[in-house]
């Protein structure tokens, strides 16, 4: 029997929060957050290009299996992204063309997947966005063995339940809730700061490789 476990205590993060987080690159981000979260590099937008901002619903399977992921859609709310700790398992797919559509139906963000996905075409037609670690095509097993909504890790980083995904072509950075404001504040103070001396290097014709901050 699958184990389902549905943490409905957490807190949804506002939709304003996520919206200015969208203003941000990952690397920004990082840089902000100080001891930053990402993900895995080979973990890389497979289908779709635009950025991926959400709060995490989880889906802990075994290695090779996928069964519960279906159970795991049904989870998701708008603006959502799914993530799937497949344990880095590219010799099967944990995702494909019809879960794309359904996700996309509920109008999901999108899905992170430590794994592999497979229908690439289908999935492109479907319009949701896939970040994965490699594409295939044979399929996980289905027994249903699973949890949904409890701590992972995924790629290398532990992400909770309501934890914000937000994901680029450079990879994907996990936050928490409460550290959101703090870490766009020093992002654009980092990014003020890179427009100073971009300004100065124009100006006196020198380049300046570090960036300092005035006492």
């Amino acid at each position: 029997m699958s184990e389902l476990i549905k943490n409905q205590q957490n807190a949804r993060v506002s939709k304003q929060t996520l919206d200015c987080l969208r203003g941000f690159t990952t690397p920004e981000l990082c840089d902000g957050a100080g001891l930053y979260h990402s993900m895995d590099y080979r973990i890389k937008p497979m289908v779709g290009t635009r950025k991926i901002v959400g709060t995490a619903v989880t889906v802990d399977v075994p290695s090779g299996e996928g069964g519960i992921i279906a159970d795991a859609i049904l989870e998701l709310r708008e603006g959502d992204v799914l993530v799937i700790a497949g344990k880095g398992n590219c010799d099967c797919s944990y995702w494909g063309d019809h879960r794309s559509a359904c996700a996309a139906m509920l109008k999901a963000e999108g899905v992170v997947i430590d794994g592999a996905y497979r229908d690439h075409a289908d999935c492109e037609k479907a319009g949701f966005s896939i970040f994965a670690k490699g594409l295939t095509c044979g399929t996980a097993a289905k027994s249903g063995v699973g949890a949904i909504n409890v701590p992972v890790s995924c790629g290398g980083v532990s992400v909770e339940p309501g934890d914000i995904i937000v994901g680029d072509l450079n990879g994907i950075c996990v936050l928490k809730p409460e550290e959101a404001e703090l870490v766009m504040e020093r992002a654009l103070e980092k990014r003020a700061l890179q427009e100073q001396v971009m300004e100065e290097m124009r100006r006196t014709g020198k380049v300046i490789t570090r960036l300092k901050r005035k006492s």
